[in-house]
């Protein structure tokens, strides 16, 4: 009984930092702070319960600026078209999404837009509506 006791205990720790890790986009993200960043990969990291987008975006004056992009879960960016090899190091985006509250390089995405203007939505479930858009009239 006690070793069933001590598994458990062990299963729900290493459980918890994931359900620790979960928020929701308003406890982070400001929707009233958009941005647009345009610049190259640096690493795709397939990580649940969200996925994340590290780039180097390219400043005005030819300085770099590193952002962390929020992206969604691994399995719903994989049935929106993206692959392991979507994302390598090097490629070029652009993506549109929120800055964090605190003002940290660390963003939600929204839309990511590669070279050829292919656009694929990074974000939460497509079915909810973005903190911009107002409730579509059914």
């Amino acid at each position: 009984m006690l070793t069933k006791t001590l598994l458990a205990i062990a299963a729900f720790s290493l459980a918890a930092p994931t359900v620790w890790a979960h928020h929701s986009f308003a406890a982070e993200f400001d929707p009233s702070k958009p941005v647009k960043l345009k610049g190259t990969v640096t690493q795709m990291e397939w990580i649940n319960p969200h996925s994340w987008i590290h780039m180097d975006d390219k400043n005005p004056d030819g300085t770099v600026t590193s952002w962390m992009i929020e992206g969604g879960s691994p399995n719903a960016l994989l049935r929106r078209g993206f692959t392991k090899h979507s994302l390598e190091p090097g490629t070029e985006i652009v993506v549109e999404g929120y800055q964090a509250k605190d003002g940290a390089n660390r963003a939600n995405g929204r839309d990511l837009t590669f070279p050829d203007g292919k656009k694929l939505f990074i974000g939460a479930d497509p079915g909810e509506k973005a903190p911009d858009e107002k409730p579509s009239e059914k």
